[in-house]
């Protein structure tokens, strides 16, 4: 059976067989043999599937067994932090200083990056030197931002600390390469992005974020932990709206 992901992969790149087959190394006939059907050796597999920006399970997801793929996940996640706040600061700005292509940042406010001027001259400087920086905050006047108030037990202040973050971010949306949106969704995590690697913050009921679990994730090949989060902050993205 024709593998109709990896072909469609190549044609939304616009990448040809022969360009694939440079990368990879190997003859432009085997990359076609590849599209036929064939499985690729697995360190073939993950070339391609870092060239094509997907993940290996997507386009080969029965060349490995759901114990290799359950270990691979597993070794994604490198720490958990029991609280944000048990987050070492450096570790945010190596985290975002490791970025070569893109930085993502999905939260209700993210406060406390945005009161950071040092964050925020990093993400500046990230932006200029070509990496994408998306930052996706929460909509003040949405009802999903209203209930997370009152589990928090904080009520409107939650809405007061997105119009906070909003001003302190603004002025990074004027540098090419920024692009600063809302978003109206159940948030169950906040998601910080540097390339493949990630701390996730889940949202607990009744405590605040700084109080929740963090977990430190790194991708690799054949795991599918860090894959999930990225596909649900694209998901949120897809349904956000530019900040006015």
């Amino acid at each position: 059976m024709a593998n109709e992901r990896l072909r469609t992969a190549l044609l939304q790149r616009g990448l040809t067989p022969s360009e694939l087959a440079d990368t990879v190394g190997v003859d432009p006939k085997t990359i076609e043999r590849w599209i036929g059907g064939r499985i690729p050796y697995r360190r073939h597999r993950h070339q391609v599937a870092v060239r094509l920006g997907v993940d290996e399970t997507y386009l080969w997801p029965g060349a490995l067994a759901a114990e290799q793929v359950a270990s691979a996940s597993e070794s994604e996640i490198l720490v958990v932090y029991p609280h944000r706040w048990a987050v070492p600061r450096d570790t945010w700005g190596l985290l975002f200083d490791s970025a070569e292509q893109e930085i993502g940042i999905l939260v209700y406010s993210g406060l406390f990056l945005a009161d950071d001027p040092g964050l925020l001259a990093l993400f500046r400087a990230k932006a200029e030197q070509g990496v994408r920086v998306r930052i996706l905050l929460g909509d003040p006047d949405s009802p999903e931002v209203a209930t997370r108030g009152r589990h928090e037990g904080i009520d409107d202040a939650l809405a007061s600390k997105i119009r906070n973050a909003t001003v302190l971010l603004h002025p990074l949306s004027a540098v090419d390469g920024v692009e600063i949106r809302q978003h109206a969704t159940v948030l169950y995590n906040s998601i910080y992005r540097a390339d493949g690697e990630l701390l996730v913050n889940a949202h607990v009921y009744g405590q605040p974020a700084a109080l929740a679990p963090v977990m430190h994730l790194r991708q690799i090949a054949g795991g599918t932990l860090v894959g999930t989060y990225l596909d649900s902050f694209e998901r949120v993205w897809s349904e956000s709206r530019p900040l006015d």
